[in-house]
């Protein structure tokens, strides 16, 4: 079977729980919306073609009065996640409409096209805002997820950082 861009969110999550897609949606956009993100659209299919993998097992509970099923991870999805958290393979893919927008900004007159640049430093703010708000206090997080809400942090920053150089390196060149 051939893994989905989805595939890896998908095993990773119930690696640590068993869940139903809803619980994996959930879990999607508490923890790792930010950086890769899944829809229903996505996550459902992926969990059929999982199951039907046998990479997880699926079991039908009820709650609250709604039919839903439970997935969790088999050993034959175990080993395929640990050999893909192993590999050497790194991808890094970004999407970002705001760079889109930046990219096209000559189109515009420069005081609007500054104001794009404006715009992104104030998407980093409230970003960096957003991920601060997440920490509650109530004690440390996995180290490994740490490490990744750390670097969400400091992306915000040099971020912040990088808008305002850039804006005062173009508004000496305009």
């Amino acid at each position: 079977m051939q893994p989905t861009a989805v595939t890896w969110a998908v095993l990773g999550l119930l690696g640590i729980k068993p869940m139903s897609g809803y619980d994996i949606k959930a879990a999607v956009d508490r923890t790792i919306r930010h950086f890769w993100a899944a829809s229903y659209g996505q996550i459902y299919p992926e969990l059929k073609r999982l199951e039907e993998g046998g990479w997880i097992a699926g079991t039908d509970a009820d709650r609250g009065g709604r039919a839903r099923r439970v997935y969790r991870i088999t050993a034959a999805g175990r080993r395929r996640l640990e050999g893909w958290l192993h590999g050497y393979e790194t991808r890094i893919e970004m999407r970002d409409e705001s760079l889109l927008r930046l990219f096209f900004a000559d189109t515009l007159p420069p005081g609007e096209a500054l104001g794009l640049l404006a715009a992104r430093r104030e998407g980093y703010r409230m970003m960096l805002a957003y991920l601060r708000s997440l920490d509650d206090g109530e004690g440390a997080d996995p180290p490994f997820v740490d490490l990744v809400y750390r670097w969400g942090l400091d992306y915000c920053e040099w971020g912040i950082a990088w808008c305002d150089r850039q804006e005062r390196r173009l508004r000496r060149a305009l």
